[in-house]
């Protein structure tokens, strides 16, 4: 069976120029438990007289709007977070932050473009407004921001620049606008939160001698803030050219005043000035429920709603395991199409920090987060922060290359080119649709013995929905079928990843469905090995430990650990200095005993040269002793937390007071900072801000200076702090202020003071 796409689309277009909300195409499909019929729809109501068998074939009509399509399509978008906290080095700033503080000399939007267009990244989101308020355009509406900065002589505008080079690499235009605003809250006169009536407003709101060449305007019923940030978005949906993504955080570090935002007046103003935008954190695009690059095994875009999407003025965050399997729908009231992006940073934090401790994900992190997302049915968001010079520094930009370079290597050439099989699927016209309707496999035979270790398959999700709940591929070894992989759902793409098989003849069998099925796609590759990425660690007594680095992220679909699986066949060498190691670096052998400092290792096979891995130890964690402690649980003692262990971890009891806990080195020892682990088994316990005391004996203490680490629960990764000066001491005591959360306990897995 074929079924065109410009049929599809022609519906999309037939329904904007109406101006109506997309509800439906009606295609009929028979329905295999009623035999009535279902329209294809983004959102369908569950009847409480539906049985699991109804609604699993409601799920099975389920399909992505237009826009959501073409998102899905972006595949690889880029985060720009920039402002305030470039120049205060924090991740959330407060709202009071003198604009002066912004002390952008230089600024090259084209360098960003160019380093982001090699990665193959298609649509840049600039947080033109984060939680602090300052904007990074010429608003009408307020002072806080770019105009009144020392940017260009208080002439600048970010957004414009970014705009204008946007074009030149043919890049689309996403905005990131906080609804949080810290200076309206904490500004004598900020509209957030004022108490302000809700009355009838018009928007664009006048601005005397900056008239707006949209002459549209919209009447809404809203207070004060809301009428703000309306004329915000109005500003950057009118002036800017076209807009693909509206990007609203949900996160909100202070409220006031019972503050409500009215999200279906932003959602009209969106819809009608940008009408080809997604809207994250709403009905069209959601989270992914984690800010570390992690994705799910199986990743439903179709997903079960209580209340129906299109009414709702607030949306919560998903962050279960499962969110969209049959189980999960049962309980629907309303089923809806909302598709998942994975966004995580390049460095650790949203915004640039340093060049020295900031850490950056390394290629192979990079690749690897790109495939299980963008091949696991989502899109894959990665921020990349510029620097205080205006540019992405050096270690970013080489990421960024190297990913572009392994996505072209790996994904340009289709290695099933000319090979015998269902034309629909080989024919690279993703307009074409193969309906399995009569058969539950798929075989595809090529002229030559293939080698692969990659599977690109999609679904016709505008026409037939997701359907697929199951699948294996299979290759013809040794005249017989071997199962080379398997995975649940497909969706938009799934992207099966498994050791390097060769063969003529390769088979696809759907083993579970929720409807008769339909692919559009399928095309083999092969992705050449790199030296794996190494882990670095000590034991208690200080022995290095340099191994292949197991898989963070965890998604495994064909049940293989991939740091089990990797050519033993290469080499390690690493430095003690700080350097980065070479062919000419000193070998890994076992027993070397490292006392402190910072180790870089790296994989070499056959002259290629792996990525950098670092680690930066602190003292012996064998020479520690702990003096004192405010509480422990039973099983969680203090000493856990210098045990060199990072699985186990000291967790004071819920006294809700100030917790401690402190240290004898051993002996008098200069230190230039510490670390800090936090403990990852839950969101307990994870210290958010403290005070660092030193003392000469043990017993009298003095305070160093206080410590912040921000976004522990959704990036729980080790966090290095350095000391405005060195200190020498033996006796050090770290205080809690704030943990996470608000939570009452206070945890470590592991700490370590960093000699000088």
């Amino acid at each position: 069976m074929r079924l065109n796409y410009n049929f599809v689309k022609s519906y999309f277009n037939t329904i904007k120029k109406i101006g109506v909300t997309f509800v439906g195409l009606f295609i009929l499909s028979a329905c295999s438990t009623n035999k009535e019929t279902i329209a294809l729809q983004n959102t369908i109501k569950v009847e409480p007289t539906d049985s699991k068998e109804q609604i699993i074939e409601k799920a099975a009509h389920v399909v992505p709007t237009e826009n959501q399509l073409e998102a899905l399509k972006n595949e690889f978008i880029a985060f720009i977070h920039f402002g305030p906290n470039t120049f205060t080095r924090m991740e959330w700033g407060n709202g009071m932050e003198d604009p002066s503080i912004f002390e952008l000399e230089t600024l090259d939007t084209d360098q960003w473009c160019k380093s982001l267009k090699s990665a193959g990244i298609t649509m840049v989101i600039l947080t033109v407004k984060h939680h602090d308020g300052f904007v990074l355009w010429q608003s009408r509406y307020t002072n806080q921001g770019v105009m009144s900065s020392p940017f260009k002589d208080g002439k600048g505008d970010i957004l414009q620049e970014l705009t204008d080079s946007l074009k030149k690499y043919n890049l689309k235009l996403g905005i990131y606008l906080s609804p949080a605003d810290l200076f309206q809250i904490e500004s004598e006169n900020g509209l957030y939160g004022n108490g302000s009536e809700i009355t009838e407003r018009t928007i664009p709101t006048t601005v005397e001698g900056r008239p707006f060449s949209n002459k549209k305007t919209f009447k809404f019923k809203v207070d004060d803030y809301n009428e703000y940030f309306l004329n915000q978005l109005f500003e950057l949906l009118t002036e800017y050219g076209e807009v693909h993504e509206v990007w609203f955080d949900g996160a909100n570090p202070k409220q006031k005043g019972n503050q409500k935002y009215n999200y279906l007046a932003w959602r009209e103003l969106i819809r009608t000035l940008a009408p080809k935008a997604v809207i994250f954190g709403k009905e069209d695009i959601r989270w992914c429920g984690n800010e570390s690059g992690k994705t799910r095994v199986s990743e439903w875009n179709i997903i079960p709603f209580q209340k129906d999407p299109m009414q709702l003025n607030s949306f919560s965050d998903i962050t279960n395991s499962d969110i969209g399997s049959r189980e999960k729908l049962y309980d629907a009231k309303y089923l809806h199409y909302q598709a998942t992006e994975i966004n995580t940073s390049i460095r650790e934090g949203w915004f640039y920090r340093d060049e020295t401790y900031q850490k950056v994900r390394s290629a192979d992190d990079v690749f690897d987060i790109y495939e299980r997302s963008v091949g696991g049915n989502s899109i894959f968001l990665l921020n990349i922060p510029p620097n205080r010079k205006g540019k992405f520094s050096p270690e970013d930009v080489k990421v960024l290359e190297e990913v572009g370079k392994r996505i072209k290597e790996t994904y340009k050439a289709n290695l099933f080119e000319n090979a015998d099989g269902p034309k629909n699927l080989l024919d690279e016209d993703y307009n074409s649709v193969y309906d399995l309707n009569k058969s539950n496999e798929i075989i595809i035979t090529t002229k030559q013995p293939i080698t692969i270790n990659r599977l690109v398959l999609q679904e016709a999700i505008a026409t037939h929905s997701e359907r697929i709940e199951k699948h294996a591929v299979d290759a013809w070894i040794n005249n017989q079928w071997t199962q080379i992989s398997e995975a649940t759902n497909i969706g938009y793409k799934r992207i099966l990843r498994f050791p390097k098989t060769t063969s003529s003849k390769f088979r696809v069998r759907i083993l579970e469905t929720r409807s008769t099925p339909a692919l559009v796609s399928i095309s083999a590759h092969y992705y050449k090995t790199q030296p794996p990425q190494l882990s670095i660690s000590r034991t208690f007594d200080g022995i290095l430990e340099i191994q292949p680095k197991k898989q963070d992220f965890g998604w495994k679909p064909h049940g293989i650990d991939v740091a089990k699986n990797l050519n033993t066949n290469f080499e390690i060498r690493y430095t003690t200095d700080g350097t980065a190691p070479t062919k000419n670096s000193l070998e890994f052998r076992e027993d070397v005993v490292i006392n402190s400092g910072e180790i870089k290792a790296v994989a070499i096979d056959n002259n290629q040269v792996g990525s950098v891995a670092s680690k930066v130890f602190g003292i012996l964690k064998k020479n520690i002793k702990i003096i004192d402690v405010s509480s422990s649980e039973e099983k969680q003692q203090a000493i856990m937390a210098t045990d060199e262990n990072a699985k186990t971890f000291w967790q004071s009891k819920p006294t809700g007071s100030k917790h401690f806990i402190s240290f004898d080195l051993g002996t008098e020892v200069a230190l230039k900072g510490f670390s800090y682990t936090p403990q990852t088994s839950n969101s307990e316990g994870m210290i958010e801000s403290g005070t660092i005391k030193i003392s000469a004996n043990g017993k009298t203490w003095k305070t160093l200076e206080n410590f912040n680490f921000g976004n522990l629960i959704n990036n729980p990764t080790t966090r290095e702090y350095y000391f405005k000066s060195p200190i020498t001491t033996q006796y050090i005591k770290l205080e809690t202020r704030s943990i996470a959360a608000n939570k009452k306990t206070a945890a470590i897995a592991e700490i370590d003071f960093i000699k000088e």
